[in-house]
């Protein structure tokens, strides 16, 4: 198939775009090396190639991603609105730690067809999957605003990674490729909300990316409350799939677990929550709700606390994520839906 985008270009199609176009196979090597090296792919920017070049790259290959809104938080985060090619808005960010690490959060999907009803990402549903070239553009845009190549990536962002398979697995390998951006898989996390069809295709790569499962209750029961029918699995079959991506890739996953107050935040919760994480080798991530719906509200300060203690009594190696970007419209989804509605309002 041929490329859309520029940023979908293996070194042996840009050569031959080259020799096609009456260039040598030297001006092939010098796009693939702004896009890999420095972390390019505005053709206007490739300053290096001659004008005509530039134009004409331009005309074939449009650009897969332009910033549409940036909004940064007090603790550091970049969440940036990115407007696709075809007027579509998904949501990047640039997560700083502590220790100087950047970690970008992309995005795989245009809207996010599970619904997670505490979630603003699937508000209204997917529009359509994300291309390769348009997750590599998210990567090179973040790059961008920190001015360098980031620490890790984490496909956290809106959508469901495992529902776009194909196109997230042909990132992952642009991503780690030695003679592209040569990242460690290891430094690469991939969330689901449990869809085990792709787990499964995520097991038969065989590489040493990180897996994080958005668990978000312990039991099929409560977790109906949180997840709507069409998309979810139970839980055990949930689980068996992510043993198999541990088995495959020799890398304990991580569950993460939303606390929502009154529903899956009870003491019984915390200790069976504790029991399946131990029981498969299972890392725990405990995140307070930031009722971007409204339809639920994060327990108290102290209840979270107590829920901590209670996984980590039953042996579960448990940790809380520090929060970060919840402020104003920065948590996940929220940025994408203001900028959708301030395109409308400017053009009615």
């Amino acid at each position: 198939m041929t490329p859309k985008f520029l940023t979908e270009l293996s070194a042996a199609a840009a050569e031959a775009w080259a020799v096609g176009a009456g260039l040598s196979a030297y001006r092939g090597r010098q796009i693939v090396e702004w896009i890999c090296r420095r972390l390019e792919f505005d053709p206007e920017r490739m300053t290096s190639l001659p004008l005509e070049v530039r134009r004409r790259l331009a005309a074939e290959f449009p650009l897969p991603a332009v910033e549409a809104d940036r909004r940064e938080t007090p603790d550091g985060v970049v969440k940036t609105a990115l407007r696709l090619c075809d007027g579509e808005v998904i949501e990047m960010a640039v997560i700083p730690a502590e220790d100087g690490r950047r970690t970008l959060c992309l995005s795989t999907q245009v809207g996010c067809a599970v619904g997670c009803r505490f979630c603003a990402s699937g508000a209204d549903g997917v529009r359509r999957n994300l291309a390769a070239g348009e997750m590599i553009a998210e990567f090179l845009c973040g790059c961008r605003i920190i001015g360098s190549r980031c620490d890790n990536i984490v496909f956290m962002g809106i959508g469901e990674g495992m529902m776009n398979f194909d196109e997230l697995a042909a990132a992952l390998e642009r991503f780690t490729s030695p003679e592209y951006f040569a990242l460690s898989p290891r430094r690469i996390t991939v969330s689901t909300s449990g869809y085990v069809p792709g787990m499964l295709r995520f097991a038969g790569l065989r590489r040493e990316y990180n897996l994080a499962v958005s668990l978000h209750a312990p039991d099929d029961a409560t977790r109906s409350l949180l997840i709507p029918d069409r998309c979810r699995y139970p839980i055990a079959e949930i689980l068996a799939a992510a043993d198999r991506c541990r088995e495959a890739n020799g890398r304990d996953f991580t569950l993460e677990y939303t606390l929502c107050d009154g529903i899956n935040d009870s003491p019984a919760a915390a200790r069976a929550l504790g029991e399946l994480a131990v029981r498969h080798h299972a890392k725990v991530n405990l995140i307070p709700c930031n009722a971007g719906t409204g339809e639920f509200r994060r327990p108290p300060k102290a209840a979270v606390e107590a829920f901590h203690r209670a996984v980590a009594a039953t042996g579960a190696r448990v940790t809380r994520r520090v929060e970060r970007g919840s402020r104003g419209v920065a948590a996940c989804g929220q940025l994408r839906i203001h900028t959708i509605n301030s395109q409308e309002n400017r053009h009615p």
